[in-house]
């Protein structure tokens, strides 16, 4: 399919509706090529854009009269792709409207924030941007209650600290993060660390005037690191922050062939207060299927080990729409998680990404049934409301089954802490690692700047002062 286009013009965005209605397809940009079906769009002069769908059963055609504030002109545009897409799909409905970005929120906390009423929101998410009653009502429920989370921490005299571990056991067949088979660099763990307590000590040093909010120990796998590897990490931080303000310590389980009574033994040592053990399904076939390595009674154990520890705070992720998984399957995995009664539970939708094997071997599972739907996400809603987990954040991205979303449940008083600060992009976060992104959020302007760390292990290793560098252009170039 043709995507052609006279002028890049808001092409993010149109290219992420295209593909929310044409999840698998490849888009040609040469407009040469012979296949004439596609999406045309010519923007005629700085206040007239023509939209022209073409296919061999139909042909769609808008033209629009841009507004010439930007941000309106380019919801114009969306609003009339996606009408145009909706006809020639046999008026398929998006959950999400005409949204593409990851952060849709944002939209009605900003009304919130600035005095608008609940009604108002709902009605400039269903008006403007086309998204349904019932993702309306979510979003505004969840702008309501990061709102009254966040009055607990003050985000400009405080920042937040992500450590990214970069090993995995394997390579789940959806992953696209910064993982590394443990396997190849087994020898080379004590290097690496080295290297991130170079980086840690600058952090700690530049920041020592700041509030820690929280941390996050992400990757990758952090539980692949041996017991006496993580108490060398958590000692280091323990030596080197000042953590009597810290409102929560996460360390991301991951995979539960990762976690043992030694390893959770280690963390309890230190005040970690919030652990994940995530399955991602409760069913053999789709753990051997996506590359898990682990069997479902590994997540019960380990999930039982956490608790036998003294972990009050337990997180579990799952995926919908993992290949070849439908309702009833779905359905079972949230009965084994409910009879675990978590206080944390992460819904994801699967998102096909760009560098994970899913898409680059695309071919060979095109035929599988990936799948999800509000019935879907709405049952496991359900499910969890019935043991006292309620929405708390929520953010989407690209190629998402079914156009649907990831959604934070939890208990009152367990959510999260980290997880609205990263979504809502409202306080800086201090990322150190391979892979790592650090955020600098300015609150006199609401600029938005990051520096990212290099992915590969071996590079930032032997570049450790570069990536310090990028911190502190960062963060201290105005200085």
């Amino acid at each position: 399919m043709k995507l052609i286009m006279n002028d890049p013009l808001f092409e993010y965005d149109i290219r992420g509706l295209l593909m929310a209605f044409y999840p698998w397809q490849d888009f040609n940009t040469d407009p040469d090529a012979e296949d004439a079906e596609g999406l045309y769009i010519t923007y005629e002069n700085e206040k007239s854009c023509l939209i022209r769908f073409e296919t061999a059963d139909l042909i769609k055609e808008r033209r629009v009269f841009l507004d010439p504030e930007r941000t309106e002109a380019k919801n114009q545009v969306k609003r009339a792709l996606y009408h145009i897409l909706s006809e020639a799909n046999q008026d398929k409905i998006l959950p999400w409207g005409s949204l593409t970005g990851i952060r849709p929120v944002k939209l009605p906390m900003a009304d919130i924030q600035e005095g608008k009423s609940r009604e108002e929101a709902l009605r400039h998410l269903k008006t403007d941007y086309l998204v349904t009653e019932d993702k309306a009502e979510l979003a505004v429920s969840i702008a309501e209650r990061e709102l009254k989370l966040l009055k607990k921490v003050d985000t400009e005299k405080g920042y937040s600290l992500y450590i990214g571990i970069p090993f995995c056991p394997t390579t789940c067949l959806y992953c696209s993060f910064t993982s590394y088979p443990l396997k190849k660099y087994q020898d080379r763990v004590g290097e690496y660390l080295d290297a991130l307590e170079k980086e840690l000590l600058w952090t700690a040093e530049q920041f020592k005037d700041k509030r820690l909010d929280t941390v996050y120990f992400g990757g990758g796998t952090p539980t692949t690191l041996e017991a006496d590897e993580l108490r060398r990490l958590c000692g280091f931080i323990m030596e080197h922050f000042d953590v009597s303000h810290l409102l929560e310590w996460t360390v991301e389980g991951g995979r539960p062939d990762s976690i043992t009574e030694e390893k959770l033994k280690a963390l309890r040592e230190f005040p970690v207060s919030r652990l994940s053990v995530n399955p991602q399904t409760m069913h053999q076939k789709t753990l051997d299927l996506i590359g898990r390595r682990h069997t479902v009674e590994d997540v019960r154990k380990a999930y039982e080990m956490a608790r036998k520890a003294g972990f009050s705070v337990i997180n579990m992720d799952l995926i919908v729409g993992l290949p070849g998984e439908d309702e009833k399957d779905v359905e079972a995995t949230m009965d084994e998680i409910v009879r675990l009664r978590p206080e944390n539970v992460t819904i994801h939708s699967l998102a096909i990404k760009r560098a994970a094997r899913l898409n680059l071997e695309k071919s060979i599972y095109r035929d599988m049934r990936i799948q999800n739907s509000d019935d879907v996400m709405e049952m496991c809603r359900k499910k969890l409301e019935g043991i006292g987990l309620y929405p708390y954040y929520l953010y989407r991205q690209k190629n998402m089954a079914g156009n649907q979303e990831n959604v934070g449940y939890a208990k009152e008083g367990t959510e999260g802490i980290y997880n609205i600060l990263i979504m809502e992009e409202v306080e800086s976060i201090l990322a150190c690692g391979a892979g790592a992104t650090s955020k600098r959020v300015r609150h006199d302007s609401s600029l938005i700047t990051r520096a990212e760390n290099v992915k590969n292990v071996d590079i930032y290793m032997e570049n450790i002062d570069q990536m310090i560098e990028r911190k502190n252009k960062l963060f201290f170039e105005d200085r």
